[in-house]
């Protein structure tokens, strides 16, 4: 199983758990529909075209609705803390919810009695509360962009609201950022850096950056940063290595949105519908994945 948890912006939306499916122009979960225009909803539509084209099980999430009140993310936390060892994912993705420390801490002491700990991937602010929670490093994956490795390079800050950096300096010194959160403990095992220019690093080495094709365009639409996650994810659960699953989710974020010919008002939606056409064209000479069923 791969799961995904994240709360969406829907105050109405209740606790939710299962397999998701389509739904028209929205995802369903258990008989509940939402959105998959940012956020958790599109990162979780990237990971579900990835599993589709794959010809593997779909993805299954855990929802709630949370507008910044805290209820859904603590019924999050408390539903994954209790049930993660009968779930048994060998993928848990971390998505938006409020951040807590205290109980990011009883998640993660949860995960450590699993029989086999889930590949643990954490973005937005899953990514802030387990980097102020100090448990980053037992994270497989991350996938910031630029400011919020100015986050996890600080070691006195608290929320990337309040770091050392302003948001221009920032992109030109996502290395020295990379270097600084390796040395204060507070990276997962590969960093998956989103921005103009993508980079992978593994164990605080900068393995590969992707910066082609160029879409200047892609950084103005909200959720294309959340469908890298989506994929990343859905790779890593068909078999490949975190730093594999990154660099094609880099690659294929990329070139859905050129064929998509995306402008500043594009919805993430209709990058997600180029995906499969990006796979069939490039998947296989990327990474030998040519046939359904995961990785040959």
């Amino acid at each position: 199983m791969m799961l995904i948890a994240g709360t969406i912006p829907d105050k109405d939306l209740p606790l939710i758990f299962g397999e998701v499916k389509r739904d028209g122009d929205c995802l369903s979960v258990d008989g509940n529909s939402f959105s998959c225009t940012q956020g958790t909803g599109a990162m979780v539509s990237a990971a579900l075209a990835t599993t589709e084209y794959l010809g593997l099980e779909s993805p299954y999430a855990l929802l709630a609705g949370d507008i910044g009140q805290g209820k859904g993310s603590r019924e999050i936390y408390e539903y994954l803390t209790e049930h993660i060892r009968r779930l048994a994912p060998r993928v848990l993705a971390l998505h938006y919810w409020l951040p807590d420390m205290g109980l990011t801490r009883q998640l993660c002491a949860a995960i450590e009695k699993c029989v086999q700990k889930p590949v643990l991937i954490a973005d937005a602010a899953s990514m802030y509360s387990a980097k102020a929670a100090g448990l980053a490093p037992f994270f497989d994956v991350f996938t910031p962009d630029a400011a919020e490795m100015a986050f996890l390079a600080d070691p006195n800050a608290t929320h990337p609201a309040y770091v050392r950096f302003m948001m221009y300096e920032n992109i030109e010194k996502v290395p020295e950022l990379i270097r600084a959160a390796y040395e204060n403990k507070n990276a997962a095992k590969l960093l998956m850096v989103k921005g103009s220019v993508d980079y992978i690093v593994n164990d605080g080495e900068i393995i590969e950056t992707v910066s082609d094709p160029d879409v200047p365009c892609m950084e103005a639409i909200g959720g294309t940063g959340d469908t890298i996650t989506g994929m990343v994810s859905a790779f890593v659960y068909a078999g490949l290595e975190p730093h594999e699953a990154a660099i094609i989710a880099a690659r294929a974020n990329r070139m859905a949105g050129k064929m998509a010919g995306v402008t500043p008002a594009t919805r993430v939606g209709h990058v997600v519908s180029f995906l499969s056409a990006v796979f069939k064209e490039h998947l296989c000479v990327w990474s030998g994945v040519c046939t359904s069923g995961g990785v040959e």
